[in-house]
């Protein structure tokens, strides 16, 4: 068999080389230095260039899936807000790719799997908790409404991917009654939370450790495209319930409670009393971790990305921690019990 010569694995890849080689001079990029960053759970994907001084990154963002327009509008009001987020320098919308500062090489979460003392722990996440505190004071004009709605439609990825397709299962009439009671109480509670800025997925991967001048203030913040105005207690349970590392609820519980504190300093609308708080955020996380099981489902049966499915049983964790404490999600229990083939215990209460 006569081999084509020539044919690239990756022709998108040689395609955005050419566009650098065009911006090499402008900006001292070593153009043979492109390397892979990173990827996330869509179809974008991360390049990192050297120059003569700090090195770039590339982001490349097919523009048939992806859309650049969010990321560098939310990248200005982030920016506003005084927020380390990427900077700008190039942009190709028509072929979705844009040149930016580079902001560290380690994420949150790859610090955190480097076995970091308890002190720089700490000290990472206070730093997040301000920088969150000053987000959620950045402009929502223009951003999306993270609303009933769409609260609702998201945990119906719950049922579709986690339940019917990850589980194999399909629901019993008293189960989708007690499941439809379960989506529409959390929908309630969550929907009448004051609305702020919401990142919508404020952890520790897409948190950047910036510890050297050349970053900027720690943390950097990425991967904010899809920021909406929604529930304030939301991007705090995305953090302290992280889908991607576990804590435990005396950590979430510190805090959430340090997040309280600066929240009330800098007069953002939380409640005045913790509890009420804490079951504002506790809601939000069941309901954020609902639809992450069937975000993760659908990852790795659609898209084939089967390494989502690791991350399910710390999200699992978080569903059942939460829902352990509320009587009304009992029934929410007894069904996650059957799908995992849990007996069930004599003293439930439905």
């Amino acid at each position: 068999m006569i081999m084509p010569l020539n044919v690239s694995a990756d022709p998108r890849k040689d395609a955005l080389q050419q566009w650098l080689n065009t911006l090499a001079n402008t900006h001292h990029i070593q153009t043979e230095s492109l390397r892979p960053a990173s990827s996330d759970a869509s179809f974008r994907r991360y390049f990192r260039v050297d120059t003569n001084k700090a090195p770039l990154i590339i982001m490349d963002a097919p523009p048939q899936h992806e859309n650049c327009i969010p990321f560098i509008d939310i990248a200005e009001k982030l920016a506003k807000a005084g927020l380390n987020v990427p900077a700008i320098l190039e942009k190709d919308l028509e072929n979705g790719w844009l040149l930016l500062t580079d902001l560290g090489n380690d994420t949150y979460y790859q610090r955190i799997q480097k076995d970091i003392d308890d002190t720089a722990l700490q000290t990472l996440y206070r730093d997040a908790l301000q920088a969150l505190v000053q987000m959620q004071q950045a402009s929502v004009l223009d951003l999306p409404a993270y609303n009933a709605q769409r609260l609702r439609d998201e945990l119906e990825l719950f049922t579709e991917w986690y339940v019917n397709q990850h589980c194999q299962s399909q629901l019993s009439d008293d189960e989708k009654n007690a499941l439809e009671k379960t989506f529409s109480l959390l929908v309630a509670h969550n929907a009448k939370q004051p609305c702020v800025f919401v990142h919508r997925d404020y952890h520790s991967p897409n948190l950047l450790v910036c510890d050297q001048d050349i970053y900027g203030p720690n943390p950097g913040i990425i991967d904010f495209q899809d920021a909406v105005n929604g529930p304030i207690s939301y991007d705090l349970a995305s953090l302290v319930m992280d889908a991607r590392t576990t804590w435990e609820e005396p950590q979430q519980l510190d805090w959430a409670i340090r997040y309280w504190q600066m929240a009330q300093e800098a007069k953002l609308p939380v409640p005045d009393d913790f509890a009420n708080f804490h079951t504002d955020y506790e809601f939000m996380g069941l309901q954020r971790n609902l639809r992450i099981l069937g975000v993760f489902a659908r990852l790795s049966i659609r898209d084939g990305k089967d390494h989502y499915l690791a991350h399910i049983p710390r999200v699992n964790a978080y569903v059942r921690q939460v829902a352990n404490r509320y009587l009304v999600f009992k029934p929410l229990l007894r069904l996650l019990d059957r799908l995992e083939n849990i007996e069930q215990k004599t003293g439930y209460t439905f």
